[in-house]
């Protein structure tokens, strides 16, 4: 049985002030059944990570190199993130790809680092409105996943969410059965490279919020979400949580 998983991604926001949401989560979800992650800047996830407390609150973060250490002024390492509290950490999300030129070879790559570091990569796939609208959704999104996915990735140390670009921060929605397409493929995708396919967790992102996040969450394959502004408010994320909890 796969444990479900409510990811929030704060993107470029957030300050100290901030992290008051932190508490009034981690209050609204004592002992949640699912897990929590937030993925927060880099400048918050030490201090995020000593304001969860003893919660089981999950911390990761957004990006990493796919060295080590180096000369990569402003870039930031996957044992950096791990030294500074994270579990997680995001690779290859489509704000990454566009605004950065990641290609699927580089989100591999940063992929494998994160494992290298015991961090699990929460690798993000998707297409945009052209390439669906075109017809080609499913070829697109297993060809990121094909080559994002790097040797050595296993149930526990990979998540894959997939994002449809035209989805994010926009309010659209794919419909539930556009969802269960991409999931159903992406789930028989996995079965083509890895012995543990079944274990890895499949999280659905884009304008999910508390008011639809149970029909998402009732579309098989789907193990929870990548939520981005509505993880930004504890009072906007509790719902999408609590939905994931009672799904």
């Amino acid at each position: 049985m796969r444990r479900k998983l409510a990811a929030g991604n704060w993107k470029m926001n957030g300050l100290v002030d901030d992290l008051s949401e932190i508490k009034a989560l981690t209050e609204a979800h004592p002992d949640p059944d699912v897990d929590m992650l937030i993925c927060a800047p880099a400048t918050l996830i030490a201090q995020m990570a000593w304001a969860r407390g003893t919660h089981a609150l999950q911390i990761g973060g957004q990006t990493c190199h796919a060295e080590r250490s180096g000369a990569h002024t402003g870039d930031i390492s996957a044992p950096m993130l791990r030294d500074a509290g994270a579990s997680h950490v995001l690779v290859g999300h489509s704000e990454r790809r566009t605004d950065h030129g990641e290609t699927d070879a580089d989100v591999a790559g940063q992929a494998a680092a994160a494992h290298a570091a015991g961090l699990v990569a929460v690798i993000c796939i998707g297409e945009t409105l052209d390439q669906r609208e075109s017809g080609h959704a499913l070829t697109v999104i297993t060809d990121q996943l094909r080559g994002s996915l790097p040797p050595g990735a296993t149930a526990a140390n990979t998540v894959i969410a997939y994002e449809p670009v035209w989805a994010i921060g926009t309010g659209k929605v794919p419909t539930t059965e556009q969802i269960g397409e991409v999931h159903g493929t992406l789930r028989a995708t996995l079965r083509d490279l890895m012995k543990q396919a079944e274990g890895v967790r499949l999280l659905y992102g884009g304008s999910v919020k508390g008011s639809n996040a149970g029909e998402i969450f009732a579309v098989a394959d789907v193990d929870g979400a990548l939520v981005g502004g509505a993880s930004l408010k504890a009072a906007d994320f509790s719902p999408i949580l609590s939905a994931l909890e009672n799904a």
